[in-house]
């Protein structure tokens, strides 16, 4: 029994230890970004500082002014009364300038911290951020940063405001009679026992809400996102009695934080009383005692409040200190992940205007991949494509046709093998003619994946996100070139006219044919097709094949699919199956 107890208690210090050394990373995390914004946090504890200072200045002023005329000396009345109300003016200026520049800055802050882990995000490894929800990603990126931005623009400068009020107040009670001093400081300890009893609670419940936060949004992002289905399967029923459940769940935990928000209040509340109506009782007796004045007693009873709430303000920072612990580790958990590489982007860019006349093509060595769930995908296969050939890639529903479009895309590793861009011809490519497939030469590739890929935007905006230049004449023509125009020309707005989000409002085949207008516009030498004419009819989709192969433009065309038709016009056709890649067909 003996040593199960004796476990217990060195668990319970490796878990508090361990704790501490997370929230200490945390916060040097965190220091990263204050850092960045050292002088805005600077300016604004300044402010605060500022405020402190006319704070003590007219508590000093009020205790002349009740000596004055206590002991009636009517000639300073009139000069301190203006220096009273002086101070007073000023403090409220510098309320609503601090107010005012607190929103400047915490907009600046926070626009600023979400910018940078956006930045973050969207350069992590594909495979790793995708055991994260969208929605909670969403939830962390807003929800976190903004709780980060408001830390360091609140939490950090009001522990400095509230140090150097609650010394300078102790200061000027100790200098005037040090006696009051002892009952203040009676109160810091008290306060701190007290809280200190509900900070684990404040943290397990603090996190609790950020989890539930992350279920909202991640229910109701793909709800939304997919009511055509729901509505179709006839779940609305379902999807309905799903979200009382988490309201339900939500309500609970509110009213948890709201519970060890009154115990905390109501504690604390009692201890300032106490230490209140002491300082009154011990003023009263000083006074009539003849030791102090009434000036000085009045002056002490607004330190000592003013103490004990900024004692009590400092020891409430620690909740404030334990959420941004929480959202910097919860942000940590995305943008800690793997990076992706694009250290070669400026080699890769010289690499394709030297080559750009023979155009670019793909080479694949004894490339073996497994993702991260253990499924393993490619066993030392191998593959070329070289410009002006339209490659096919065929095989059973499962087995590795859009993972291989991920691997040239770079968007997922080899664990073995050599993959390049080549220049020109891929089998005959060697020495300078190759160079290292990574995330830098994704700027070589148009990619058309499954599905709708549509924005919401306009049609023409959806043409200009992979060339913002793009005049409409060079979106017409490539919206001709995918068999596009016919029916975009028939829209009241033409290539300006809406679409909704994720396309909706297309068909299939017409949300197709768009995506691959802005493959073409893209002018990419490297051009992927992810089963991307499978909703097209055989003849168009034979236009659309063979005006990428008739394009001048020497570009290398992959495509996956499963028609006959296809491959019949393919150069050559690589069958996909049991891990491994064979040449099925060759000009």
């Amino acid at each position: 029994m003996k040593n199960r107890s004796n476990n217990k208690d060195q668990n319970k210090k490796n878990t508090a230890k361990e704790k501490v050394t997370s929230m200490i990373s945390n916060y040097k995390w965190v220091g990263h970004y204050a850092k960045k914004h050292f002088w805005t946090i600077v300016i604004y504890t300044l402010l605060g500082l500022s405020g402190v200072l006319v704070s003590l200045l007219s508590s000093l002023t009020s205790k002349d002014l009740v000596d004055i005329i206590t002991g009636r000396q009517a000639g300073t009345l009139i000069k301190t009364f203006i220096m009273l109300i002086g101070y007073q003016l000023f403090s409220v200026a510098i309320s609503n300038v601090s107010s005012y520049l607190n929103t400047v800055m915490t907009i600046k802050v926070e626009n600023g911290i979400k910018a940078d882990i956006y930045d973050q995000i969207v350069v992590t490894d594909w495979e790793s951020l995708s055991k994260f929800h969208s929605g909670a990603i969403v939830s962390r990126w807003g929800g976190d940063s903004s709780t980060i931005a408001n830390g360091l623009l609140n939490t950090v400068p009001s522990i400095v405001t509230n140090l150097v009020r609650f010394f300078a107040a102790l200061y000027l009670i100790v200098k005037e009679d040090w006696t009051f001093a002892l009952f203040v400081l009676a109160s810091v300890p008290l306060s701190f026992i007290v809280s200190r009893t509900n900070l684990s609670r404040m943290s397990s419940v603090n996190k609790e809400n950020n989890e539930l936060s992350v279920k909202m949004s991640t229910f109701t992002q793909d709800s939304f996102s997919n009511i055509q289905t729901v509505k179709a399967l006839d779940m609305i029923k379902l999807y309905s009695k799903r979200l009382r459940e988490l309201q339900k769940e939500g309500a609970s935990v509110r009213l948890k934080t709201q519970k060890v928000a009154i115990v905390n209040s109501l504690v604390l509340v009692l201890v300032t009383q106490l230490v209140t109506y002491s300082t009154y009782g011990w003023g009263i007796y000083r006074v009539w005692s003849d030791v102090i004045t009434y000036g000085t007693m009045t002056m002490f009873l607004t330190l000592s409040n003013s103490l004990t709430g900024t004692a009590q303000t400092l020891i409430n920072v620690v909740p404030s200190l334990i959420r941004i612990s929480n959202a910097s580790e919860r942000l940590r958990e995305i943008v800690d992940l793997p990076k992706e590489d694009y250290s070669m982007a400026g080699e890769v860019e010289a690499f394709y205007k030297e080559n750009a006349s023979k155009g670019i093509g793909l080479k694949l060595n004894d490339i073996s991949f497994s993702y991260l769930s253990g499924t393993e995908v490619f066993d030392k296969a191998s593959m070329d494509a070289s410009p002006r050939e339209i490659v096919g890639l065929v095989g059973p529903s499962g087995e590795g046709k859009t993972t291989m479009l991920r691997l040239l895309l770079s968007i997922v590793k080899s664990k073995e093998g050599e993959a390049f861009i080549t220049a020109g011809d891929a089998k005959k490519a060697y020495g300078d003619a190759l160079m290292p497939l990574n995330a830098s030469a994704r700027q070589l590739f148009a990619y058309v994946p499954q599905g709708n890929s549509m924005f919401p935007g306009t049609i023409a905006d959806n043409m200009r996100n992979v060339k913002e230049d793009a005049t409409d004449e060079e979106i017409i023509d490539a919206l001709k070139k995918a068999c596009a125009w016919d029916f975009v020309a028939k829209l009241p707005e033409g290539i300006n006219s809406e679409l909704k989000e994720r396309g909706g409002g297309l068909s299939e085949g017409q949300a197709q044919r768009l995506a691959i207008a802005r493959a073409f516009i893209r002018r990419s030498p490297i051009l992927l097709l992810d089963e991307a004419t499978s909703a097209l009819d055989m003849d168009t989709e034979k236009k659309v094949l063979d005006n990428i192969v008739s394009d001048e433009y020497p570009r290398t065309c992959i495509v996956t699919t499963h028609r006959p038709e296809v491959m019949d016009i393919c150069h050559k056709v690589y069958k996909i199956d049991n891990k491994d890649i064979s040449l099925k067909k060759a000009d």
